[in-house]
């Protein structure tokens, strides 16, 4: 698919610079400059600034926020001539502020740091991925996957001991047997399945009222993508699928998957819902998902501008699955 990497969170152009992530003193170096970018994540929500066109807010000055530093800052790469760090400062607590659905599938609200410019302000990047540019888009993706992987994966697995970050935050050593853990991904198989002029659509419990989307699931231990697009579809909504081929893929940073775009062409068109995977699973036409895209259907919505779900939608309507 040639529009695959203009996907939200790919063809950002971040340089990682792997090779500096060992060298502390050249971290130090960087970390040090007046040029370096601090991006400060507060609960997994990066700090942004603007308003329709939102950009990220790197901190001018660490010791703004240097008493809620949860570890050391991450490296994330270098982009435009800058060095980009990441900060955890979730220990922060915005007092008088709503906090009520930080962590929750949608989450609207906004917090203020005292002492930053009133429109900075941490957000939930799942509601603003679309209004960042490419390469912010990427920045906050990275980041927030590394810091969501270093909160849950701080004991190790072999002896359950303890362990720190080392290699700027790409691996964590156990301080007790010495094993390495690197960040985790997990591949997801994200199904675009056609049946004639008609896409197959399902619905997981607990999503909005309306909410509809591509199918998807976990790609398991021993099995092709292939396979395990045929597996999902078929256990979710009971349709056999024939051939496969891959269209894009996503980086999905809650918390740690790697979404892998792929159509299919469904043999049946009979719909047997499994309620332990899925709520419920339509056919949905060409004609009627132009509707639905443009917001006017009475009773279907789909997924968030930005999700790879409505970037395959969206060309598969224009005809641009090439």
């Amino acid at each position: 698919m040639r529009l695959a990497e203009t996907v939200t969170f790919g063809g950002g152009g971040l340089d990682r610079a792997a090779h500096i992530r060992r060298d502390n003193d050249a971290l130090a170096h960087l970390l040090s400059t007046p040029d370096a970018r601090i991006l400060p994540m507060w609960r997994s929500k990066p700090l942004v600034q603007g308003g329709d066109a939102l950009v990220l807010a790197p901190v001018p000055d660490r010791s703004l926020l240097r008493g809620f530093f949860q570890e050391v800052p991450f490296f994330l790469g270098k982009a435009d001539g800058a060095a980009w760090f990441a900060q955890d400062v979730s220990s922060w607590e915005p007092e008088g502020q709503d906090t009520a659905t930080v962590g929750a599938f949608v989450d609207p609200t906004e917090q203020h740091f005292p002492d930053l410019p009133e429109d900075c302000r941490f957000v939930e990047l799942r509601a603003v991925m679309a209004r960042l540019s490419p390469l912010d888009a990427e920045l906050a993706a990275t980041a927030r996957a590394l810091i969501e992987w270093h909160r849950a994966h701080r004991f190790c697995a072999r002896c359950g001991a303890g362990s720190t970050p080392v290699e700027a935050g790409w691996q964590r050593k156990c301080t007790t047997c010495g094993r390495l853990h690197f960040p985790r991904t997990d591949p997801v198989v994200i199904m675009l399945i056609t049946h004639g002029n008609s896409v197959l659509m399902g619905r997981s419990p607990g999503w909005p009222e309306g909410m509809f989307s591509l199918l998807a699931g976990f790609v398991e231990p021993g099995e092709t993508l292939e396979a395990a697009v045929r597996r999902e579809v078929f256990e979710e909504a009971g349709v056999s699928v024939g051939a496969v081929s891959y269209l894009a893929s996503q980086p999905w940073p809650f918390p740690a998957s790697l979404m892998i775009g792929c159509r299919g062409d469904a043999l049946t068109r009979d719909i047997c819902v499994d309620p332990a995977e899925i709520e419920e699973a339509l056919w949905v036409s060409r004609e009627e998902m132009l509707s639905v895209m443009a917001g006017d259907h009475a009773t279907i919505r789909t997924g968030r501008e930005g999700a790879i779900a409505r970037f395959l939608l969206s060309n598969w309507l224009a005809d641009r699955l090439d």
